[in-house]
């Protein structure tokens, strides 16, 4: 009776241990997000507070966009922040699940968010030969961030593999 127990609670907790699934946009579409994550019962979820970059340039008027950066700059900043941040987690880019992008509109695009420039930077972490997984994701547009000349935020969502111990 215990080897009988035994097994069945092996066979039910290796589905605990199942994989997260990533759906693909439809129409084999290349942009690197995926349209939903499917995360097993079991799984651990991280809410990741957003992170805000660095100043590029400390020396730099504060506040001013050479203080900051442009949004591809303060992208990439965010991106190092985050990505030291999950690594004293024992996490990675690649158990990102839901990423939510804050962007400030900037006056040479009229006032509207420079999507082209945070995708620079995005594209350096995620859909890669190197880290594959694709988060679900929004990006936004807002009228502003905690500190003036602020261009990005990025709050993460992950699921942290479950060790099988």
């Amino acid at each position: 009776m215990k080897i009988t127990f035994a097994l069945l609670a092996l066979c039910f907790s290796n589905a605990v241990y199942a994989d997260v699934v990533r759906y693909p946009l439809p129409g084999n579409s290349t942009f690197p997000i995926a349209q939903a994550v499917e995360i097993p019962a079991g799984t651990t979820i991280v809410y990741h507070s957003g992170t805000i970059p660095a100043p590029a340039n400390p020396e730099a008027e504060r506040y001013s966009p050479e203080f900051w950066g442009d949004t591809k700059i303060q992208s990439l900043s965010v991106f190092d922040r985050i990505e030291t941040s999950l690594s004293a987690l024992k996490l990675g880019f690649g158990d990102v699940v839901k990423m939510t992008v804050f962007l400030v509109g900037v006056p040479e695009l009229e006032g509207r968010l420079d999507f082209d420039g945070f995708m620079q930077a995005y594209t350096q972490y995620f859909g890669t030969a190197e880290q594959p997984n694709l988060p679900a994701r929004s990006t936004v547009q807002v009228a502003g961030l905690a500190a003036p000349g602020m261009l990005v935020e990025i709050e993460v969502v992950l699921a942290r593999p479950n060790s099988s111990d």
